[in-house]
């Protein structure tokens, strides 16, 4: 397991801003991925999403004085950019083409729980409260996904659980076991990757080029861009290099409540009271999770 420094686990002005922007902006850019879904395929949508957010994002760090990633540092981009960006975002955006925001982020919710499972084979024991909440935790989803929204698509829960397995499994490799270049040419290079594995899952869905985008469509793709890539998916990988990943992972118990709230007071969204309990229930299992890390 990677060590944090005892000088990182200090709750800084840096680490709070990071903090705010995995769980505030990341929280909204599910209900900007459905209103740019109106116009945009979704592997295109979020390929071009990555590439540009990567290639403005590594043009900055060359010019402040980074490295060029090395080719082994290309090669875990390459890797964890497929899972997390290209399995874990694409396949959320493909959810939401049949999932309200709302219900896809409350399902997002067990990714801290996926994390400590994925943790076992690198000599990581849960403890018996982190047992405890992913019990707990389970049986939310359970409910969940029987829930009105996933019994009507199918189609969408297959797309969550492939998105949810490969954001985990590439968080869980990009700290044991694949390292990034250091700094913000690391995030860069990833989300390139990711954009372009994107990219290649967009061919083979047979996607193509809208014609016309709408205002709304495209200020919303600006916004993932910016804040969703640029701002939020920074600040997620500079709290897992220096936060213990219970705090690097909160954001999953924040942005369910906003994305339910946003979904449903902006979005027109309609959750049902079973949907909401049962998202309290993941909840309850993930809090539970990192109460005991902690």
């Amino acid at each position: 397991m990677v060590a944090i420094p005892a000088a990182s686990r200090r709750l800084t002005p840096l680490l709070l801003a990071c903090l705010a922007a995995t769980w505030f902006v990341w929280g909204s850019t599910y209900l900007a991925i459905k209103f740019a879904l109106a116009d945009l395929p979704p592997f295109l949508m979020m390929s071009s999403r990555f590439l540009l957010a990567g290639g403005l994002l590594l043009a900055f760090a060359l010019v402040r004085g980074a490295a060029w990633p090395t080719a082994r540092e290309w090669r875990n981009a390459a890797i964890v950019g497929t899972l997390m960006l290209g399995g874990g975002m694409g396949g959320t955006a493909y959810a939401e083409l049949t999932l309200g925001s709302g219900i896809v982020v409350a399902f997002i919710a067990i990714t801290p729980l996926l994390m400590v499972l994925a943790s076992l084979p690198f000599g990581d024991r849960p403890a018996r409260g982190e047992l405890v909440g992913i019990v707990v935790g389970l049986v939310g989803v359970i409910m969940l996904v029987r829930g009105a929204g996933f019994r009507s698509s199918p189609f969408g829960l297959l797309c969550m659980l492939l998105a949810t397995s490969g954001w985990t499994l590439g968080s869980v490799l990009s700290q044991k076991r694949l390292p990034l270049a250091a700094g913000a040419a690391g995030y860069a290079s990833e989300m390139i990757c990711g954009g372009a594995a994107q990219l290649v899952f967009a061919l083979l869905a047979g996607e193509s080029i809208p014609a016309h985008v709408g205002p709304a469509a495209g200020a919303a793709w600006a916004y993932l861009v910016v804040f969703g890539s640029l701002v939020a998916f920074n600040a997620y990988m500079y709290l897992l290099g220096r936060a213990p990943v219970a705090l690097a992972t909160s954001y999953t118990y924040v942005n369910p409540v906003i994305a339910l709230l946003l979904g449903v007071s902006i979005g027109g969204e309609v959750v049902s009271g079973w949907e909401w309990l049962s998202a309290g229930v993941v909840l309850a299992g993930v809090v539970l999770v990192l109460f005991a890390r902690r």
